[in-house]
């Protein structure tokens, strides 16, 4: 995602993502006929809830995961130039876990919709420690 667009804290988040055609998964996927990748699609609108989640003050510090996705549908393809406007909102929120459903589009073409799963946890330590000292 290339912008938030517009935020209502705890509710609803639009975005943007301007493809440009230089991006590196358009050279394989696929040969002569480049093609936005519907994970990346799914991912762009769980980024996008992420930052939903963050806003909020009682997340700080936590790190949204993915719990699941569930009905992904994709209706058109995304090529290089297109402009993908994207909407998640949260759907219910639990103590540390809730639902969410994304909408991407170009042109107001329906391009991918999902319901998304996801959890908030505390980020783990860093996993670099000092060497024990030897006697």
């Amino acid at each position: 995602m290339d912008e938030v667009v517009s935020i209502e804290p705890g509710r609803r988040i639009s975005g943007r993502w301007q493809l440009t055609g230089g991006e590196d998964f358009f050279r394989g996927h696929f040969p002569g006929r480049p093609t936005l990748p519907g994970v990346l699609m799914v991912e762009a609108l769980a980024q996008l809830g992420a930052v939903l989640l963050l806003s909020e003050p009682r997340f700080a510090g936590f790190l949204p995961l993915f719990g699941g996705i569930d009905k992904a549908r994709f209706r058109r393809q995304v090529r290089p130039g297109d402009l993908l406007e994207m909407t998640t909102e949260l759907d219910q929120m639990g103590g540390f876990a809730g639902k969410a459903h994304g909408v991407a589009s170009v042109h107001g073409e329906v391009a991918a919709t999902a319901s998304m799963l996801f959890v908030l946890v505390r980020p783990e330590p860093d996993p670099v420690r000092e060497p024990t000292p030897t006697t």
